[in-house]
């Protein structure tokens, strides 16, 4: 079978080096893709955003499945195109892509079907959400309703930060929406599912590490690292969201006409009655794909194609009993501004348990050059998430790129829990 992966990061890496292990696929086609896509998959030369150019290349090249990795081109229906042309494709339509394309939508869904998540009020207007929050006072949350590329949340431990916040997201005019909600006590976790319309498949979980810099400072980022499985994530933990959360969810998007198929993927506070939802997203984390895709031990392809063609009845995905541990490099002064063009050097070849998955990178002849903000990931496997750590770390010490950083501490929560 062909398949169309696509995206350009980390995660869509990963994706591609899973599924170009499959003896089921044919030829792997991405786009735009990015130099370690390009290690196992064919140009497309595509801009995903040119619906009807997506399907003729899928009817050209006979393109069995399309696999779309990012948020943005699920909510503006790139799905939708695909499905009316008869193309099976894993991800959601734009309507039940709004679970992540809109905080609001989400939170509205909740309170309807009694999920269990932070109390909130929505504001189309600031002056309204800046009196909520002078009556609810801090720590509180304040979410700009739309898509944020992972950056759109501010917690806010003050009222006057919970303020800029919400001057900040009222900042780009009309149509604007923020969701100010509770502050909740616990700790995070994800939870990622396989939806096939009708039921969930749990799909493992992983922990990730928001903040720019160690101990869990500075701003919030698109992801620094993770590492799965998440530690807190019991199966007693897992059996409730999947009960109180996930299901009722799915229940609640049919109810609507707008039945999920594709991942859907829970953040979660674990709090003391248990777990809550923070937010939804519609793909696979980024970079939670990176360490979920190295445990996975089954075959990614015929999983994806069961989601899309709407039944998963029989799919059990086999995991390697081993923990894997991602570390994000990312470009000086990142999450704010940075450079690009600086040159890698030396990216230590993949291994048994250790690989290297480029995010915002490009060629230029034989060099390989920062081309983003987020720009390599890498990522090992171990007994422990103190292994696995080490693991990455020592692959960390060997690339040449000065003008990167990471955080020194992924996995810092779960090594101070794990026996010596």
């Amino acid at each position: 079978m062909n398949i169309l992966l696509i995206g350009s990061g980390g995660r869509e890496h990963a994706l591609a080096w899973k599924l170009a292990q499959s003896p089921e696929l044919g030829t792997l086609h991405a786009a735009p893709g990015n130099p370690g896509i390009f290690e196992h998959a064919q140009d497309a030369g595509l801009n995903p955003a040119d619906k009807p150019s997506v399907v003729a290349y899928c009817r050209e090249h006979d393109i069995g499945l399309v696999v779309v990795g990012p948020e943005v081109p699920l909510v503006d229906g790139l799905a939708d195109a695909l499905e009316a042309a008869d193309i099976l494709v894993f991800g959601p339509s734009a309507a039940a892509a709004q679970l992540e394309g809109s905080k609001g939508f989400t939170k509205d869904l909740c309170t309807r079907k009694r999920i269990p998540t932070a109390r909130y009020g929505r504001f189309t207007d600031a002056t309204a959400a800046r009196d909520y929050v002078q009556r609810h006072g801090a720590p509180i949350v304040v979410k700009a309703d739309g898509l944020a590329a992972g950056k759109g949340v501010t917690v806010a431990m003050t009222r006057d930060e919970a303020l800029a916040a919400i001057d900040a997201c009222f900042s780009g005019g009309d149509g604007d929406e923020v969701v100010v909600e509770e502050f909740l006590e616990g700790e995070e976790a994800s939870l990622f599912c396989l939806c096939d319309g009708n039921q969930a498949l749990a799909f493992g979980t992983a922990q990730d590490h928001k903040r720019a810099f160690d101990r869990d400072r500075g701003p919030n980022t698109g992801g620094m690292g993770a590492y799965s499985p998440a530690l807190p994530m019991t199966p007693e933990l897992t059996r409730r969201a999947m009960a109180e959360i996930v299901e009722p969810t799915l229940a609640g998007m049919r109810e609507v006409g707008t039945p999920f198929k594709g991942v859907l993927y829970a953040g979660l506070m674990l709090t003391e009655s248990g777990p809550k939802l923070i937010e939804y997203n519609v793909r696979f984390g980024d970079p939670e794909a990176q360490v979920l895709m190295l445990r996975l031990e089954s075959d990614l392809l015929p999983i994806l194609l069961a989601c899309a063609k709407g039944d998963l009845s029989g799919v059990a995905p086999h995991w390697r009993d081993e923990v894997a541990l991602t570390v994000v490099l990312a470009a000086n002064g990142y999450p704010g501004t940075y450079a690009k063009g600086s040159e890698i050097r030396n990216l230590p070849p993949e291994r048994l348990g250790m690989k290297v998955f480029q995010a915002g990178t490009r060629r230029d002849g034989e060099r390989l050059l920062a081309d983003g903000g987020r720009v390599l990931n890498v990522s090992a496997t171990g007994a422990t998430v103190r292994q696995a750590a080490r693991a990455a770390y020592e692959a960390v010490a060997v690339i040449d790129w000065p003008d990167g950083f990471c955080r020194s501490d992924i996995g810092h929560r779960a090594i101070m829990a794990e026996p010596e």
